[in-house]
């Protein structure tokens, strides 16, 4: 991952989203009704944001529930990829 503190931030770049290794959502961050700096912003209004926190606003497409086991890789063309796995609810 590649800090803001390094890149600034993007406002152009691929945004995308796999489930279990099939493509769920897919975008361009040029397509963001807010850019990366208003939705930093507004998000802050609401919760303490701190470095290394990780914002995902998703695309219109391709919304869908996840279940525990599913595998989650997304990430922004020049910023990084994220990989995570439901886990079970506690």
């Amino acid at each position: 991952m590649q800090p803001a503190s390094k890149i600034g931030h993007p406002s152009k770049g691929k945004i995308w989203l796999t489930v279990n290794g099939k493509e769920a959502q897919k975008g361009d961050l040029t397509e963001l009704i807010w850019n990366v700096p208003e939705i930093i912003w507004q998000l802050s209004q609401q919760v303490k944001l701190a470095a290394g926190d990780i914002i995902m606003t998703g695309t219109p497409a391709g919304v869908s529930q996840l279940q525990p086991g599913d595998k989650l890789e997304c990430g922004v063309d020049g910023v990084g990829t994220l990989k995570v796995s439901i886990g079970q609810p506690e």
